[in-house]
This record gives structure tokens, sequence and C-alpha cells, in this order.
């Protein structure tokens, strides 16, 4: 008698959440004992079409969340609502979700409240601190406590798992699927449509967090402009968020400068390749910190805390907060000092070799095909 295939419903909401479960989605349906649903809240609707469409990724359900400048408390009750009716029509006998976002820990909460085994991709990230990331680190820790499989990218993810009292059996150390979507698609030489000077160092920036709004990331703005004029030999290519927290603010301060070129976001493909051609990097971003270091770019995150500890511990990425004078003084630093920059460049990857999800794919397996 024939086995009834599992039915796996993979969630997605924003583009981070589609670069790591694009390689997850793709190994699952290549096996003979899983049925696989994609269900797209659109969190984030443009950027997650993006990275979708380059993984050749067709969303089986999705639920169009996203409004104009939405706010937490109404994005949270129509994930729910939204989430649960399908839940309900679907009836998956596994839901899984990666990260951190508001859809990860409703997905989380819901098939919680309707008894669905619920598998975190990306699991045991942590800062301890709840107002850094915001909301990130309450979502982790929401979805962390609700699920059954935990998959951690490293040994530390785990230990955090493990003074939180989750079980030993349920976490697997599995690396980050983000290394093997990177490895990917970086194989390949994708064309950048943006105007740069090749006799210019390329600084890419990213800003975008949620709790840099306001005075802080007007101190980003400050600081990348005094770089430009203070490093006659590099340029800036910024990819601005359109959240209008970011983009207005951006336009402002550092529209018009000869060498500052503003963009919209960019596709997955061409991301990876400005990151490639980038001499450093500019970020508040999570996924960067992971990815950049992999292509022996060296790394200043605008933040004060990360749950991604591993690459500051190997020197490849540097905590550099949002203050003004701090940006300018690291950023000079590598710019000015081969020493420090080769220290940093040493393509070192802590989140994994490229086979995360085999390794989760197999963990399902033996759970769920017997």
């Amino acid at each position: 008698m024939m086995t009834p295939l599992k039915h796996i419903l993979c969630i997605v909401g924003t583009r981070p959440e589609g670069i790591k479960m694009a390689p997850l989605i793709l190994a699952l349906k290549r096996e003979p004992w899983a049925r696989v649903t994609v269900l797209a809240t659109a969190q984030h609707r443009d950027l997650l079409d993006q990275v979708l469409a380059l993984f050749d990724i067709q969303p089986d359900v999705d639920l169009d969340i996203m409004r104009a400048n939405q706010a937490l408390p109404e994005l949270t009750a129509r994930l729910i609502t939204g989430l649960d009716a399908k839940f309900a029509e679907l009836a998956p006998d596994v839901v899984l979700a990666q990260g951190d976002t508001t859809t990860v820990m409703t997905a989380a909460l819901v098939a919680f409240y309707r008894r669905i085994p619920f598998g975190h991709v990306e699991a045991g990230l942590r800062t301890h601190d709840l107002d850094n990331p915001f909301p990130e680190e309450m979502n982790r820790l929401v979805a962390g406590h609700l699920a059954r499989w935990h998959f951690v990218p490293t040994e530390r993810s785990r230990q955090n798992l493990l003074r939180e009292g989750i079980a030993g059996e349920a976490i697997h150390v599995t690396g980050n699927t983000v290394i093997d979507a990177l490895l990917a698609v970086a194989s390949t030489d994708w064309p950048l449509d943006i105007p740069l000077d090749k006799s210019k160092r390329l600084l890419l920036v990213t800003a975008h967090r949620r709790e840099n709004f306001g005075e802080p990331f007007r101190a980003v703005c400050r600081a990348i402009r005094r770089l430009v004029d203070l490093h006659a030999d590099i340029e800036v290519l910024y990819p601005v968020h359109p959240n209008p927290n970011v983009s207005v603010v951006a336009h402002e301060l550092l529209g018009e400068h000869p060498r500052i070129r503003l963009c919209a976001p960019l596709d997955y493909a061409p991301f990876v390749e400005a990151q490639k051609r980038a001499y450093l990097i500019l970020t508040d971003s999570g996924g960067v910190q992971e990815e950049a270091p992999a292509l022996g770019k060296p790394v200043l995150v605008m933040r004060s805390e990360t749950e991604r500890p591993e690459a500051v511990d190997e020197g490849v990425v540097r905590l550099v907060g949002t203050g003004e004078e701090r940006i300018v003084e690291e950023v000079s630093r590598l710019l000015d000092d081969p020493a420090a920059y080769r220290e940093m460049a040493r393509g070192v990857s802590p989140y994994g070799d490229g086979h995360a999800a085999p390794r989760i794919v197999g963990v399902l397996r033996n759970g769920l095909a017997g």
C-alpha cells in the first residue's frame, strides 16, 4: 500500500525569506514523499516577487497582505486571520517558515493554534535584547518556543536554544540556507545596469532597519556624505528601501551627489553582483552579514547588537552603530589601511557550506516519511 504524501506548507513573506526558503522549497519538490505548497503572505510585495521569480518558484497561494507604510498591529492582525483561514482550508501536515519576521511569528502561532507541527528555519538567533532588532527578536523568540523542529545555522544558535530549555533532540545544526542560495547565484556574472566608475572603489550601502528610523538614520546618511567628500576615490551605491522613513531622508541628504548612486532595491541576482564588485559593505541587514563574508567582503554593521556574532568573532564583520563619527572612522580605516582591510577580507563563512537545504530535508524525511 502506497504511503500518503506528506503535505508541506512553505511560508514566505519578505525577500530574505524568499531567498532563504528557495533552496529548501526546490529540494523538497524533488522528494517523492512530499507534496509542497508555497504560500506567500507578500508582507513585502515587489521585493518578494523578484526573488521567487529568480528561483522559478510560483506561489500556490498569495495573501497579498502588504499595505503602504503598514503598522505592526494591523499587519499582525491581517496575517493571523489570513493564515488561519488558509491553514484550515489546506490542512497541511507541516508548516515551515524561516527567520524572524512578523510573517514567521504569526505562522508559528497559527500553526500552534491549529495543532500543526511547525519547523523553524534559521532558528536560535538571539541578541537577548527585545529592542534590538525590533520586532524581530520577539518574533523569533515566539517562533522558537512553538516549533517542533529547530533548524539552526550554527552551534552557537543551538546553545542559545538549549539555554532556553529547548530539547536537544529537536535542534538540528544544518548551516544556513542563505549560503546555498548565494553560491548558486554568485557562480554566474549578472548584469548590473547602473553606471559605475570602475576607477573608483565601490562602497555598497544597505540601511532600512525600523529601529534606526529618525535621527539614527539621518546620522548614517550624514556619515555617507562625509565619506565621499573625504575620499575622492570611492563611489557609493545605495539601493534604497521604499519605506518613506528611509527613502525620503536618503534622497534629501544623499541625492544629487555625483559619486552617490541611489537606486531602487535591486533584484537578488544583481544585488549579489553588487556585493561581488564592492570593496566593502556598510549595512544594517542581517542577510548581508551572512552573504558578504562568504564573498570575501568586509562588512561594517550599523547596529549596536547582532544575532549573528559568529562573523564578528571571526573578524570579518564589525559592529559600528549608527553614530556619524564612528561610521566615518571605521570606513576610513578600511579605506586607508591595507593591512586592516586584508584582515577583514579573508572569505570566511561561518554560516555553512551550501548544503543546508539537503540536511533539513533529511531531518524531515526521517521524521515524516518513515
